[in-house]
This record gives C-alpha cells, sequence and structure tokens, in this order.
C-alpha cells in the first residue's frame, strides 16, 4: 500500500439457513459494512455510529486483530492504516454482522498487505475463522450460495439474478449465536436426518426452478435448528401468520436470529413491506434485495489540481 493511499471496502449483509439449508446456504442481502481506509502512523478506528463506538478504536478492534492475523498467516507486516467505519447491518440481529467484520478484514489485509489473495483463498479464510461457510461465503460472492466445509476445504456455489426478494423484521432486542446455538439438538437420528437434509435439497431445487410454493414449504418443514428456536422469538408465529396473508411465500428466521425474514416474488416486496410495518410498529421493518456482488475494494481517486 502506498503513503497517503486511500480505498474503501464494502461488504454486503447476508442471511443464513433460509430455513432447512443449516449452516449451507447464504444469501447477500443489500445492506452495507463500509470502511474508508487511509494510511496512517497508526492504527485508528472510529465512526459516528453509536453501535460502532463501543468497540476499540485502536489495533484490538475486531476488524485489525482478523486483518493482523491474516497478514501474519502469509508473513507479511500492514501499515498502520485510519479507518472510518459505517454500517447498514445491525448487530447481533441474525443479518451476518460478525461474518461480513471478518470479511472486511481480509480484504483489509489483501489491500494493505498486497497479498493477491483469489477469492477462493478469501473464502477458505473466512470458512476457517467463522465455523462454516454461509454468511462468509454470501459477503463475498453476493448472490445465493450454498456451500460445505469439510476436512478443510470448501466447496461453494453462487446463484445470482434470483426472482424473489425479502421483508425483514427486526426486533430491538439482539440475539447472540452462541446462545442460540445452545437450544440446538448435539445429535439427529439416521431418519431425522434423512428428513431434514432432503428437505434442504428440496428448497435449492424449488427455488432454482422458482417454484415458490414448494420453497415456502420446505423452510416450514426445517428440522435442523427452527423448531428449537422459535421459542426464544415470541412473535414468530405471528409474523409469519401476517406474512403469509400479505403475499410471502415463505418465513423463516435469519440465521440465529432474531430477525424474521419473509420472502416474496419480486415486484411484491414494497406491499409486504408495508403490511408488516402496519403490524408490527414496534419493530424495525425493511425492503431488501438480493446483492449480487460481493465484498469489493475501490481506490478512492484522488483530486486533480
Amino acid at each position: 500500500m502506498e503513503p497517503n493511499n486511500r480505498f474503501t471496502i464494502r461488504v454486503p449483509a447476508s442471511t443464513a439457513n433460509l430455513g432447512p439449508g443449516f449452516d449451507s446456504i447464504g444469501l447477500a442481502l443489500n445492506l452495507f459494512l463500509t470502511l474508508e481506509v487511509e494510511s496512517s502512523g497508526r492504527w485508528e478506528f472510529y465512526s459516528t455510529k453509536d453501535e460502532l463506538k463501543l468497540f476499540p478504536n485502536d489495533e484490538q478492534h475486531f476488524i485489525c486483530q482478523i486483518a493482523l492475523q491474516v497478514a501474519e498467516k502469509y508473513g507479511r507486516t500492514l501499515t498502520p492504516c485510519k479507518v472510518q467505519m459505517d454500517s447498514e447491518i445491525p448487530l447481533a440481529r441474525g443479518l451476518g454482522s460478525s461474518a461480513a467484520a471478518i470479511v472486511a478484514g481480509i480484504e483489509l489485509a489483501d489491500y494493505v498487505g498486497d497479498l493477491g489473495l483469489t477469492t477462493e483463498d478469501k473464502l477458505l479464510i473466512a470458512t476457517e475463522l467463522e465455523g462454516h461457510p454461509d454468511n462468509v461465503g454470501a459477503s463475498i460472492y453476493g448472490g445465493l450460495i450454498v456451500g460445505s466445509y469439510h476436512r478443510g476445504e470448501v466447496d461453494l456455489i453462487a446463484f445470482p439474478d434470483l426472482g424473489f426478494e425479502g421483508v425483514v423484521v427486526i426486533p430491538d432486542e439482539i440475539l447472540l449465536t452462541k446462545d442460540s446455538r445452545e437450544v440446538l439438538p448435539s445429535t439427529f437420528s439416521r431418519n431425522e436426518a434423512i428428513q431434514a437434509s432432503s428437505t434442504a435439497n428440496l428448497l435449492i431445487a424449488a427455488i432454482l426452478t422458482q417454484n415458490w410454493e414448494l420453497a415456502g414449504k420446505m423452510m416450514e418443514q426445517d428440522l435442523f435448528h427452527q423448531p428449537y428456536r422459535r421459542p426464544l422469538i415470541p412473535l414468530f408465529s405471528e409474523i409469519e401468520k401476517i406474512a403469509k396473508a400479505n403475499g410471502a411465500f415463505g418465513v423463516a428466521l435469519s440465521g440465529a436470529g432474531p430477525t424474521v425474514i419473509c420472502f416474496t416474488v419480486k415486484g411484491q416486496g414494497e406491499e409486504l413491506s408495508q403490511a408488516m410495518k402496519r403490524a408490527f410498529s414496534e419493530m424495525t421493518v425493511k425492503l431488501l434485495n438480493i446483492e449480487n456482488r460481493g465484498s469489493r475494494v475501490c481506490e478512492i481517486v484522488k483530486d486533480v489540481k
């Protein structure tokens, strides 16, 4: 990185699972974590967002720790930077805020350290750090992703330009992934595993063939996590009922929750969004599109005088 060079890192939010695709299906959404970066004499992180002011403002910041860890892996030392952060992704709400931060740290290390990482390299590093490829894969590739992490390798396919959109209903309360995972069973019987995995397989087939009714049915029939997490989301059933009455073909927990995402055919999201705002005025309701571009770095062109 050249002195005084300035650049931005932009990473999309994500929702994971879509019901039965536990730890393997992710979808990029058009909310963004944005970093404006320039070289500095020391590491500095700052933001005008109150949520982001809670984090360390030096090299102890999570994104910086990820960047330093990645650079060390490749034997590089990073030039310290000043980083201005902005994020549209709510923290601990099931919209991939931690995954976006991991991806941002990897992109920061790659650009500043001139590591020359491929997209596949970034995915493997991010998956090793996160433990599964769903959120990080969506943030890196964009679109809908289906991925598998096995024996230190990640295989992933991304599907852009899908014909649906989502309306998220975001409670004010946070729900940490760690707490949400504690309610899950540690094992499944063979029959349960077969049924649960076949449901996930059919969900993908339904989405790719635009069989929206079947896709929604498969979201409801998840056996991996939603039956155990639903009690943690008191209004889930009511959100599901009202969303379906107003055009949603499917409803699912977004990641570990507490956000609930309601899917509808492209072009019908605004009507659904307005209905959900009327019904759940105490929550944040947003109409979101699928973000088909993954994380990216853009240089800031200097003014020419």
